[in-house]
């Protein structure tokens, strides 16, 4: 712990003793070392001042109250002024806008952020020239990707629409144009080493019910025994993404795992109950396991849970399911979400002889052709 406060015309520093941290105290303007008392001072400037909190930033700084407000231009974990206020607003038009917890979570996290980016200004005055420069910072520095860029600018503009009540500032900030990128799919060949390689019979229970049923992470964690339907082999997915209900097919060999399943673990409130009493399994947890089986099945595609949900997708599309059977299966809100499972399945891409095939086989019809002739003279 780095302790800061001010003494007459001065500031004191105080740590425990560190050859990193002496080496570090020893590159401020007018650092000196007071023996007797055992402490440390440096100028009382505002350039030394910040050169302090510009070498220092990742140690833990115990910060006397009058320096705050200088701290925290420089210091990013720093609460900014009105900070708490500000995010309560922002926590309570969150509520009334209904947003799942991902949402909520995601956008309050980027807007603390940009309001600590601009914590020596106040927000409510920014242009959109300010707003262009934080996000221009944001593209430069960070590198993020095109989703997670998208995002942010739906935080700020939640921020402006509905807790600074001023829509016009933001409209004219553009998204980013979205990559078009088609999904991973696993063969089915993939599928049985991925499940092979897990030999929790809970996990490999959660895996079978996700490809089987085109679930998505989030779905699974969240099943109850109520959402079965062992007669009709349905599964009740309540409030899935968008907080929309829908029905899924359950599959037979998931009922006798599952039946057996029920039986020794007797589940309670949730299907798979997590660590913390009450608690439903994190998809954190989900994600691991199925990292661990893609390794150990000696998968070299970028696999995730998710994975699952697009190949169970393809492979009834490539068996011939209507389109739009699979769309109510998924919950797709559009069929053009769907229509993208057509571009990876080898369903028609299978029927067509790459032009290399074609001219071998011709020769070799040519070769064969010609020493027939041969033999028969």
């Amino acid at each position: 712990m780095v302790t800061i406060c001010r003494e007459k015309n001065r500031l004191r520093v105080t740590f425990p003793y560190s050859p990193e941290l002496v080496s570090m105290i020893k590159t401020i303007p007018g650092h000196c070392w007071h023996p007797k008392e055992k402490y440390w001072t440096i100028f009382d400037t505002e350039k030394t001042i910040q050169q302090f909190f510009t070498v220092f930033y990742r140690e833990k700084i115990n910060i006397e109250s009058a320096l705050l407000p200088t701290a925290r231009m420089y210091l990013p974990y720093l609460p900014a002024p009105g900070e708490e206020e500000l995010l309560r607003q922002v926590v309570e038009e969150i509520r009334l806008k209904g947003y799942s917890p991902k949402t909520s979570k995601a956008y309050l996290c980027h807007i603390k952020r940009y309001i600590r980016y601009f914590r020596h200004k106040n927000v409510t005055d920014l242009t959109s020239k300010e707003i262009r420069e934080y996000l221009l910072n944001l593209i430069n520095n960070k590198q993020c990707s095109e989703p997670y860029f998208d995002q942010v600018i739906s935080a700020i503009k939640f921020l402006y629409n509905y807790v600074f009540k001023k829509k016009d500032l933001v409209v004219d900030i553009n998204r980013p144009k979205k990559n078009k990128k088609l999904p991973e799919v696993l063969s089915e060949e993939e599928i049985n080493r991925i499940l092979n390689s897990i030999n929790n019979e809970t996990h490999r229970l959660i895996m079978l019910i996700i490809y089987s049923s085109g679930l998505r992470i989030s779905e699974v964690v969240r099943l109850k025994l109520e959402d079965f339907d062992f007669d009709r082999k349905l599964i009740h997915i309540k409030r899935g993404k968008g907080k929309k209900d829908r029905y899924t097919i359950l599959s037979q060999v998931v009922i006798n795992h599952l039946k057996k399943y029920i039986r020794l673990m007797k589940p309670d409130e949730w299907l798979f109950p997590g660590a913390k009493s009450g608690a439903h399994l994190t998809e954190r947890s989900v994600q691991k396991v199925m990292d661990k089986a893609v390794a150990k099945a000696k998968i070299r595609k970028n696999v995730t849970v998710h994975t699952l949900r697009h190949s169970f997708a393809t492979h009834l599309l490539e068996n011939g399911t209507d389109l739009r059977y699979i769309q109510e299966l998924l919950g797709h809100a559009s069929s053009k979400t769907t229509e993208i499972y057509t571009h990876v399945s080898r369903r028609k891409l299978g029927n067509i002889q790459s032009p290399l095939d074609r001219m071998m086989l011709e020769s070799s019809d040519k070769r064969n052709e010609f020493v027939n002739n041969y033999n028969s003279t």
